[in-house]
């Protein structure tokens, strides 16, 4: 299997047909009758794309070399693998001679089905990448397989039912005639009747012979020898560099004081001013960056101003006493009822402060505009989005069709590059210099001070228990900025609690905030969790006992409780000094984690020995990848639930770069992750965001079997690991 990666320049949707000879499968993902063209008949390819709203999926070259084309960023979660390997599978396609490359980024043709009924979207978020490509995949993947057959039935005057196809060769059952794929291009060229693929039959899971299976990721070998390309890494002729000075106060609008002085500084071509920042444009990247330094800047006030995040839990604790309910999420049964009927009610409040993405390749983006001013070309490692163009016709005011988007590998994403205020920014600049291409630039500084966080926010958990010590009632009030990404992971599906409410009780602090992996999943699966650990502790029973009884109308969920209670020998006792924790999460996909720990109560320390998942992810695509990603998903969740911290003073972000924004590092990692996947033959389910939210309900549930301690706000540092201790 070898991938093919585009260096700098990447074709449009017309332009990528015209690249070479052979064939091009258009394949409508939605019923489109099929075309099949040559590559070198440029006029009816014009003609195809105009006639049909269609999807070029597959190209086929003489030589057997086979195209597949991949909708979806590719950041390090595989995608560049198992959508193509979908495709594969139901085209019956040879692995080892399938090359992979990114596809036009238009949404119109390779979007997946939105959020909303009837919308197509590229959007790289929420886990959804695989569970929402997988059918459109497997469809096109028929379809193709169906084309090659048919067109081998013509060649041999046979009938189709008597073909079969495995590893790009088709057989004939009478005869013993085989056909390579490559070998059908003259026939496929040359047929005028086409199948019916209107019902093209999917294969049965037990057939499949790639999805499932240990296949090597496509792109790793070009990023283990340096050759797999970045945006950070396009340079382009007569390129020049672009930096922002965007202050320390989000939202505050700048004056500059001192505009000769730095146009008079070597290098420097152009300033641009922006509402909140003072752009400029230079021959060299040090030299924008040395004129950035010099700036001198009279900045104002913003919404932010005089806001202390370390002082504003006081204020989230009287928005959450108030009677009067928020944004209602859930409203099943009568909570209030219960809570009066109730044998116990316990009550927590837990917080989490700002967390900073961390995403290692800085943010950038290259764009060339056209003199005219009427085109556009980007280079850029995005997520995409709702606009696949970026926000770049909108800026630019030129049509989106002029706009040529050139996805390149993402560095980290994590939800931050689904935000295109970067695209934005380059294109700002690169209009006032067209037609040079510009490249912008946010350091790690400018991301820290300038960044999206996680929001910061309270939950408030009022929980009771009936006289046999089941819980009957849960009430969850979120108290924070930003809707969804505070109030995602609220519910309680797959716990069987007759009596639920929870709302959202919006705060506003002028910060810039954004989608974070997992998103609201984190704080608010470790207040769910950590209550219910709560709850089974006082009443002195096992929290897995309490959980299996709220999972009595969950199978599927409660199989991955018992996996993970099997794994890590749950009833076995720790070494002295050690103590397991267990959390569940659903985002997409269901996992079921136990974390063991130690604790110094000198320092206030925590470190996470091992760790272990059941996961129930539906129909696994790549084992190993899945696996991965859980491992990177509980090292990213360790690392936010110890050490990851924005604290503002003033309206103004205190951290400026790994130096005092903590991570996690090599020496704290646990010594193992086990990884069991439980698969369920349902649809794919996301995979990204299930471990990392897992994380800290189950290290607060160990530090409570530890000490008896409750651990209440995020993260853990040592210094509230020893209030705590203390308390």
């Amino acid at each position: 299997m070898t991938q093919k990666h585009s260096k700098i320049e990447t074709l449009n949707r017309r332009e990528f047909l015209k690249s070479s000879g052979g064939i091009a499968l258009f394949i409508g993902a939605s019923g489109i009758f099929p075309a099949l063209v040559s590559c070198t008949d440029t006029k009816k390819i014009q003609e195809q794309f105009e006639k049909h709203a269609i999807t070029a999926w597959v190209k086929i070259s003489e030589d057997g070399q086979i195209i597949i084309y991949n909708p979806a960023s590719e950041m390090g979660q595989g995608s560049m693998t198992s959508l193509p390997l979908i495709f594969a599978e139901e085209m019956d396609a040879d692995w080892s001679n399938v090359q992979v490359e990114f596809s036009p980024q238009e949404s119109d043709i390779y979007g997946s089905p939105g959020w909303a009924p009837g919308s197509k979207l590229m959007f790289t978020v929420g886990s959804r990448t695989t569970n929402s490509y997988f059918n459109t995949m497997r469809t096109a993947g028929a379809q193709a397989r169906a084309i090659l057959l048919h067109a081998a039935a013509q060649h041999w005057k046979v009938p189709v039912g008597e073909l079969s196809a495995e590893n790009s060769v088709v057989s004939h059952t009478g005869s013993g005639k085989t056909i390579t794929y490559g070998e059908l291009i003259p026939y496929l060229v040359a047929g005028e009747t086409m199948p019916d693929l209107s019902e093209v039959p999917l294969k049965a899971p037990d057939k499949f012979k790639l999805i499932g299976h240990e296949i090597p990721r496509t792109e790793i070998p070009s990023k283990v020898d340096g050759t797999a390309q970045f945006a950070i890494d396009i340079r382009l002729p007569d390129m020049l560099y672009g930096v922002l000075e965007r202050g320390n106060l989000h939202g505050a609008k700048p004056t500059l004081l001192n505009e000769s002085e730095i146009l008079g500084l070597e290098g420097v071509v152009k300033i641009v001013p922006y509402d909140y920042a003072i752009g400029i444009i230079a021959t060299k990247l040090e030299l924008a960056l040395k004129a950035k330094s010099q700036l001198k800047i009279d900045w104002s006030t913003s919404n932010a101003s005089g806001f202390n995040s370390e002082e504003i839990y006081s204020e989230y604790k009287k928005i959450a006493n108030q009677n009067q309910s928020g944004e209602v999420i859930i409203n099943e049964g009568d909570v209030s009822q219960a809570f009066q009927n109730a044998s116990k009610v316990y009550q927590a409040d837990f917080k989490n402060d700002y967390v900073y993405h961390a995403q290692l390749e800085p943010l950038n983006a290259v764009i060339q505009v056209s003199e005219d001013l009427r085109k556009a070309d980007v280079w850029v490692g995005s997520q995409q989005g709702t606009d696949t163009k970026l926000g770049v016709p909108r800026v630019l005011g030129i049509p989106p069709e002029n706009v040529n988007v050139h996805l390149q590998y993402l560095g980290g994403g994590f939800g931050r590059r689904s935000l295109s205020d970067f695209v934005e920014e380059c294109a700002v600049l690169a209009k006032e210099v067209a037609p040079k291409p510009v490249k912008l630039i946010w350091t790690r500084e400018d991301d820290l001070r300038y960044g999206t966080f996680r929001p910061m926010s309270l939950q408030r958990i009022k929980a009771s228990v009936d006289v046999s010590g089941t819980i009957h009632a849960f009430s969850h009030t979120v108290v924070g900025d930003g809707g969804n990404l505070v109030a995602s992971g609220i519910r309680n599906d797959h716990y069987a609690i007759p009596n639920q409410f929870a709302d959202w009780r919006s705060t506003s602090h002028g910060i810039r905030l954004k989608h974070w992996r997992s998103v609201g999943h984190g704080p608010n699966k470790f207040a769910i969790e950590s209550m219910l650990d709560q709850i089974a502790f006082d009443q002195k029973i096992s929290p897995v006992t309490l959980r299996k009884k709220l999972m009595i109308n969950s199978p599927r969920a409660l199989a991955t409780l018992e996996k993970a209670v099997e794994i890590s020998s749950w009833e076995e006792p720790s070494p002295e000094g050690y103590a397991k924790g267990i959390s569940f999460v659903e985002h997409g996909s269901l996992g079921t984690g136990v974390v063991e720990i130690s604790l110094n109560k000198e320092t206030g320390e925590i470190k996470v020995h091992r760790v272990w998942i059941a996961l129930d992810a539906g129909t696994i695509i790549q084992p190993d990848n899945v696996k991965a990603q859980m491992e990177g998903g509980i090292i990213m969740g360790i690392s936010s639930a110890l050490k990851e911290k924005i604290s503002v003073v003033d309206g103004q972000v205190q951290q400026r770069n790994f130096n005092d924004y903590s991570l996690l590092r090599m020496q704290d990692a646990p010594d193992s992750i086990e990884t069991v996947l439980i698969p369920s033959g349902e649809t794919p389910q996301g995979v990204g965001e299930t471990a990392t939210p897992m994380v800290a309900g189950a290290i607060a549930n160990a530090f409570l079997q530890l000490t008896g301690k409750h651990l209440l706000h995020m993260p853990f540092t040592p210094d509230r690991v020893l209030e705590a201790l203390n308390s």
